[in-house]
């Protein structure tokens, strides 16, 4: 069953590409007293991932930023190399922290995993956006399958 808003984020550990190469964070780390606008998607360099989801988030960046959120975070059901590799290809510099949830353990947690199996992907990510405050979800944002539409941005701002 996924998560809904009241729900704390579940402890789980990211993996993440630091200046001396790959580093854990925990869930703490990341959501402990502060405001955190995350989104998920299914995979890194996926059409719709790098044309739309991903780059809202870093176009709008400073407009989040100037609404309170204190960090973005992009998480996918992919490893820390491929994360840091997608980040590097569409430029987000320090405006998105790029997860990867390798094992899938965080998004098993959340109730958000799909089965990718038909597209030879295995277990990933549904699509989905979460305002984050202080570990405890304010609003989330699951897409229909195959649409994006509420995980975007641009709808996070408007919750805001």
């Amino acid at each position: 069953m996924a998560l809904k808003v009241g729900d704390h984020v579940p402890a789980a550990t990211f993996m993440t590409f630091g200046a001396e190469g790959p580093q854990p964070i925990s869930s703490d780390e990341i959501f402990k007293g502060k405001t955190v606008a995350l989104f998920a998607v299914p995979g890194a360099f996926t059409p719709t991932c790098s044309a739309k989801h991903l780059p809202g988030f870093k176009t709008h960046a400073a407009e989040l930023r100037a609404k309170g959120v204190e960090t973005i975070a992009c998480v996918s059901v992919n490893d820390v190399f491929v994360m840091k590799a997608w980040g590097q290809d569409q430029g987000v510099g320090g405006d998105v922290m790029m997860l990867a949830d390798g094992n899938g353990e965080f998004t098993r947690a959340m109730g958000l995993e799909m089965d990718a199996s038909r597209f030879g992907m295995g277990p990933r990510s549904q699509r989905y956006s979460m305002l984050v405050r202080d570990g405890v979800i304010k609003e989330i944002n699951v897409e229909s399958g195959g649409e994006f539409r509420v995980s975007s941005a641009e709808y996070m701002l408007a919750q805001l």
